[in-house]
This record gives structure tokens, sequence and C-alpha cells, in this order.
């Protein structure tokens, strides 16, 4: 997993440094390494180089002048000054100093734009001119290398505001939340993180990665069976939402559960027709999955306190999130979207939507289980307060259907035995990874019929 850290977390671990090194030049680290990407993506042509007049800028001067020895770099002082001696630097080395007009021209021929305007620590948002200036840039479809962020957006946020979009983003020591953040990691482009020397301080946000599900995901040896796979045991759908049980059954199934058990109210010939491994009624299992498509129906109290008398792990869904117990719910995973956290909490969905880290954590708190906040960005908090980020996918996933395959799979990772924080993490990335290696826009019973493929090469390839 990679830590995501805070702009003041990354201002404290360099000044650690400083502490510790005072003559070291972490700035001309971040330079070099800035170079050498800018050489990489484009390694011929003219570069423009956008630079404000903090270190950033620093960053991006510096850079302009190690490209300029080999070929021709122009610089525009975005805000009217930069960093003086990374200006001296860019001078001597026989950068074209232009203005906005000069800029806008430049883009014409431009092989790269280096955006070096604002740093971890400003304030979000661009002035018209540079506003202005990032409109051109999108006209002209010029590749854009950031520095640190695409200048603009809120290191320590995913809200946008107007900025840079980049195709790739350079950052140093480690992610910052507007990497990692929907929608302002779109405008990221591709991450680069770069060691320059400032040891990576500990974090409460991780994001997973694709080595991380395949070394986690839970594989048969040849003492398995059908018990020790993981039977998990289904209460989802109902007479107005069959389909509910389908999907949460299909993600089960396709996900590798040892059996499956339907305990829900969608007639089992329709379950049967479709998959005739399912065994119907209660029995021996090792974790549930509960609420996918119960609708507002009467009764859904009683039946989560049922569940909570089988003492087994489970996965809440939907409609059940409203009937949760009281006292804590150990081993438990809850799945709410945006609006169903928002009920949760009694705030606005807008609110969960601008905070979704403190929103995800409390549930967590208040509740004692894990929480899959689902979304754009999928976050799984823990009651310890550590967020743990799942990998990324597409947009084709935004639609009616895929939270209750998701539920399904993540009963059967809780029914294989793993925590309920780690199922939340791994069930929400391997869905994402199947739909990006099967792009457009698949409905959520055809994309789970791809999960045994997706999960055969990660393994395979982890083994």
């Amino acid at each position: 997993m990679k830590p995501v850290i805070t702009e003041q977390q990354m201002r404290d671990a360099e000044q650690r440094v400083f502490d510790a090194e005072p003559d070291v030049d972490l700035m001309g680290r971040a330079a070099r390494a800035v170079a050498k990407l800018a050489e990489r993506l484009a390694p011929s042509g003219p570069v423009l180089v956008a630079v404000g007049p903090g270190n950033n800028g620093g960053d991006g001067l510096f850079a302009a002048a190690q490209l300029a020895d080999h070929r021709p770099v122009s610089v525009w002082l975005a805000m009217g000054k930069g960093h003086a001696a990374g200006l001296a630097a860019a001078r001597g080395a026989g950068c074209h100093i232009v203005d906005a007009v000069g800029a806008a021209s430049a883009l014409a021929d431009a092989a790269l734009v280096i955006d070096a305007v604002t740093g971890l620590g400003s304030r979000p948002g661009l002035p018209t001119t540079t506003a202005t200036f990032v409109e051109a840039c999108e006209a002209a479809a010029v590749p854009v290398l950031s520095v640190d962020l695409p200048s603009g957006l809120d290191a320590d946020s995913g809200k946008l505001h107007p900025s840079f979009t980049a195709t790739h983003t350079i950052t140093f020591a480690a992610l910052k939340a507007c990497h990692v953040q929907e929608p302002a990691a779109t405008r990221c482009g591709e991450v680069h993180v770069v060691d320059i020397g400032v040891p990576v301080p500990t974090s409460e946000v991780y994001q997973a990665e694709e080595a991380d599900v395949a070394r986690w995901w839970p594989t048969p040896d040849a003492t398995s069976d059908k018990y020790s796979r993981g039977v998990v045991m289904l209460d989802t759908g109902s007479e107005h939402y069959q389909g509910a049980a389908l999907l949460s059954v299909a993600g089960a199934l396709n996900s590798g559960a040892g059996m499956v058990r339907y305990t829900g109210r969608v007639h089992s010939g329709l379950l049967l027709g479709r998959f005739p491994s399912v065994v119907i009624g209660e029995g021996r299992a090792q974790a549930m999955v509960l609420g996918s498509g119960w609708g507002d129906t009467d009764g859904a109290e009683g039946r989560v306190a049922n569940a909570r008398l089988h003492g087994l792990p489970a996965v809440v869904d939907a409609d059940a999130l409203y009937s949760l117990p009281s006292g804590r719910l150990d081993g438990w995973l809850l799945t709410p979207h945006a609006g169903e956290m928002s009920r949760m909490l009694g705030c606005s969905r807008a609110h969960v939507e601008n905070q979704p880290l403190t929103c995800a954590r409390e549930v967590a708190r208040l509740t004692g289980a894990a929480v899959l906040l689902k979304g754009a960005t999928q976050y799984v908090a823990e009651p310890s307060g550590r967020v743990t980020i799942a990998v990324p996918g597409p947009s084709w996933t935004a639609q009616a259907g895929s939270g209750d395959v998701l539920a399904g799979i993540c009963g059967t990772l809780l029914a294989a035995g793993l925590p309920a924080w780690q199922a939340g993490v791994v069930g929400a990335s391997i869905q994402a990874m199947a739909a990006a290696r099967h792009p457009g826009p698949y409905p959520p019973d055809a994309l789970a019929a791809r999960l045994p493929e997706v999960i055969a090469e990660i393994t395979a390839a982890g083994s």
C-alpha cells in the first residue's frame, strides 16, 4: 500500500531533513527529477515552463535550466515574479523569458508544458490570466507535466477548483489527497512519486495497489474444500427488487465462494434457474450478506437482529444499514454510498461528498464496524481511524446493481477469512480492476462474470 500524506506532514518531514542537514539541496533533487521525467515524456522539441513565485516555481526554474542545456526552453512567470536563484539559473542557461502573450504563442510549437505555478500549500484556484492559459493549453492539446500537483487544486482534498489538467504529475516522497481522491485525481493524470531523500511520515491513509489485492486474495490449495473456502449466506432481494438477489449471488459465486446459501425472499426457482449451485435455506456458514434490495419493507430490524444472532461476520448493505443493532459490530462491514451514509449520520449528501474520510471514520467509530464508502473513490475506514482507498477503476461501474455485486464479493472474502476492512478493500478493488480490464458499458452481472479471469490472472502472477 502507498501512504497518502497531508501538505503539513510533507512540510514537517522536509523540515526534519533541513534540521538534520542544513545544507541539503532538496530543490535541486526535485528539479533533477522533474527534468528527467520531462525528457522521458518529450524527448525532443521546445518546452514551456510556467512558474509561480514559490518553491514549486523554483523546482520548475531549476528544471528549466537543466533542460535548456540541449533544447529550447521558454519560461513564463505566471505571477510576475519567480524564485530568485532559480530564475538566475534559468536565465544563465539561456531560457527565453516570455510574458502571457508569449506563453500562449509558444504553445503552438511546445512538445511539453511544465506546470510549476502553485505548490502544496497554495490557495486553491487560479488567477484569471493563468486560467486563460490553461484553456489555451487544453485547446492546443499540449501534454502537461505538473510539479507536486496541477496548479489550482487543493493538496488535501479531492474537490475540484479551476486548475491545470495534467497528463502527468510528479510529486515527492508520498501521494497527497488530491492525487487519489476524485474528482481531483482525474486532473492529475498519471502520478509519479519520486524519492528525494525525505522520509515518509507515518500516515493514517493508504492507497491500495493491485499487488496488494493479489497478495491478499484467498486462494485454495490441495487441502481445501467448500467449507474451508468459505460458505456465505445471503439474505438479499425482495419481491420488488428480485435482481438484487441475483446480482449478490453472482458476485459471491464469481469471486470464489465455496458455497452460497440463500435465505432471502426471492423465489428459489428464479435463483436456481440462473445459479444451480446455490443452496436454499440456512445452514453452516462463515459469513453473511444482508440488505441489498430489501426495499422499504417491514421487519428489517428483526432480520438484522437475526443475522447478529448467528455470530458471523456480515456485510450490511442498502436498507439494512438503517436498522443496525446497538453495540459494537466487530467483524462487520458496512457498505453505504454517500446518500446512505448521509442518512446514517443525519447530514446532507453534500457534506459526505465534501468530507468523505471524516464521515467514514465517524460511522466506523460509532459502530465498531469497518465501513466501505462507495463512490468514484472508495474508502474503507476502520474503527482505529485508518482509511484505505481501493484500487481505482473506470466510471462505467456507476450503475444500478454494482453495489449488489460488490456486497456478494465482500461476503465471499469475509467467509474466506479476511478481516472486514481487508474484505472491503479487496472487494472494491477487484471489481474496479475487472472494469478496467474490460472497459465499456458492461452491466453489473456481465462484469461479475469477468471476475474469475481477473482473479486467475492476478493470483497466477503473484504465485
